[in-house]
């Protein structure tokens, strides 16, 4: 099993669409991760080459495992203004399907991913038609990105962020506590140039892609923090400007994964419960291209 072929990053997805489109502003606090503070230590030569080798393989290790238990905190900031999401739930690696709850200022949304098509339903809200469900076709916003077939934000493209990040680009931190669990912790500089569609993503992201992740004994994922800064369309950000213009969108997104092996069962609502959002979704982004 390959954790290339899972869809973990619509996970990242959802929750930042569902969190702009659905939600107010709120506090400004920022997801901390235990150990931030802490000085770098040097890795260099073998020891450099070693993390990089285990940075690679992590996600085909956390795969193997079939699939998890998994938290996201998930902050968008611009204009001053800040979002705060937290979701909980379980991830198939294998299909990337997942089913999550996912809490958005005083919202609370419940969550499934399907074959790449995000479905939600929010409290005490309807979608178009009346009907409790909206969908939003990931896998059209990644082709209107002209990502391909891409997705909008994933974090865990094995295959291609391996090739992205050299013996340089890791930097092991120390060893932390996650969960009962002893984790290795490194920070990761991701070349986006080298990623599928990276011409596209690098107007976006810009040259590098911040990234920590947590590993265990076993070499899996036990936490995993991307940090970026979007070029996003203004009806995108928690506080768009009239101008309408091009505005930076801060996004830090921290995923938490245990209970390797859970019981994962995803199905999609009923094609009558849901209405497509996707479009209405994406109508700044079409705009601004």
């Amino acid at each position: 099993m390959r954790f290339r072929s899972t869809k973990v990053g619509a996970i990242v997805t959802a929750a930042a669409m569902g969190g702009v489109v659905l939600s107010g502003c709120g506090d400004s606090s920022g997801p901390q991760s235990k150990g931030d503070d802490a000085p770098p230590s040097a890795s260099k030569g073998a020891d450099a080459q070693e993390g990089t080798t285990k940075v690679r393989a992590a996600y085909d290790k956390t795969a193997e495992a079939g699939s998890a238990r998994t938290t996201i905190r998930m902050e968008l900031s611009a204009e001053g203004k800040t979002i705060t999401s937290d979701g909980k739930g379980v991830i198939d690696f294998g299909r990337g399907d997942s089913v999550m709850t996912i809490t958005a200022q005083d919202k609370s949304i419940e969550q499934r991913v399907v074959d790449q098509v995000l479905y939600q339903k929010v409290s005490g809200q309807k979608a178009p038609g009346g009907k409790p469900w909206f969908k939003i076709d990931l896998k059209k916003a990644a082709a209107q990105q002209g990502l391909g077939n891409q997705q909008i934000g994933d974090p865990a493209q094995t295959a291609a962020y391996a090739k992205a990040i050299t013996d340089k680009d890791v930097t092991k931190v120390g060893t932390e506590k996650i969960g009962g669990s002893d984790t290795t912790h490194y920070k990761v500089s991701v070349d986006v140039s080298k990623l599928p569609g990276g011409e596209q993503m690098s107007k976006q992201l810009g040259s590098t892609l911040p990234m920590q992740v947590w590993l265990d004994d076993e070499g899996r994922l036990r936490r995993q923090q991307i940090d970026m800064t979007v070029k996003a369309p203004a009806s995108a950000t928690a506080q768009p400007d009239k101008s309408a213009g091009p505005q930076q969108l801060r996004m830090s997104t921290v995923m938490g994964f245990s209970d390797f092996g859970t019981e994962s069962d995803v199905e999609a609502p009923s094609a009558g419960q849901v209405a497509d959002m996707t479009d209405k979704a994406l109508q700044g982004s079409r705009k601004q291209g």
